[in-house]
């Protein structure tokens, strides 16, 4: 019998409040994004490692404020007084670190933002204080801004993400196949959703359900 295609279909990924699953590891950041009307000077910077949901709390918090979006890396030829006019949040503020184009930018759109009275979320990996902003004006005020720290999903996070992940795509896995990708997988919730999908993807193709046999061939490890 012949394999059947899989269809690589496009998801949506869900970026909603409902959506973020909260624990130890975050709670204070979502708490924090949650009562933005009290941020300190109106700014706050989200910090974390990849996969950990900074852009997934950024987009709820856009929610919140009706806040537009931006790469710090686009800020060079963007009209800085009109972002400051509103709630504003600028991503992955460390990777302008060498562009004193970019850096100055967001020098002026920090200024005008707490001028104009408007909240200003940034985020980057780690803390503030290294991102190296050659800007020493800019640096200065960025490793002010009070941070919020998301740490990796912890297990029972994980395995929150998986469960729902899977779900969404109405697949049942075996039970032990979410402890096995806990215990073995980056721990990311990028990573989570990669391994759904690669998973939903090799069922398809072999007309199988998801076994921990499949997740070990989709992670590359031995299974005996």
């Amino acid at each position: 019998m012949p394999e059947q295609l899989s269809l690589d279909l496009p998801t949506r990924t869900a970026l909603g409040r409902d959506d973020f699953m909260v624990s130890p590891g975050n709670a204070v950041a979502v708490s924090l994004i949650e009562s933005w009307a009290q941020w300190p000077d109106g700014k706050l910077v989200l910090t974390g490692p990849p996969g950990a949901g900074k852009t997934h709390l950024t987009h709820v918090w856009a929610g919140l404020t009706e806040a537009r979006i931006v790469a710090a890396g686009d800020l060079v030829g963007a009209d800085i007084p009109e972002l400051a006019g509103g709630a504003i949040a600028v991503e992955d503020v460390p990777q302008i670190a060498g562009d004193t184009e970019a850096m100055t930018a967001l020098f002026h759109l920090h200024n005008l933002a707490l001028a104009n009275r408007q909240p200003l979320l940034m985020t980057g990996r780690g803390a503030p204080t290294h991102w190296g902003l050659a800007l020493p004006d800019l640096q200065s005020r960025v490793g002010g801004t009070q941070a919020a720290m998301l740490e990796p999903p912890d297990d029972a996070l994980l395995t929150a993400v998986l469960a729902k992940l899977f779900a969404d795509r109405q697949l049942k896995p075996r039970v032990d196949v979410i402890p096995y990708l806990t215990l073995h997988m980056e721990r990311s919730f990028e990573a989570a959703r990669r391994m759904v999908a690669a998973l939903d993807a090799e069922s398809l193709r072999t007309q199988k359900p998801v076994t921990r046999v499949m997740a070990a061939k989709v992670l590359g490890r031995d299974t005996q």
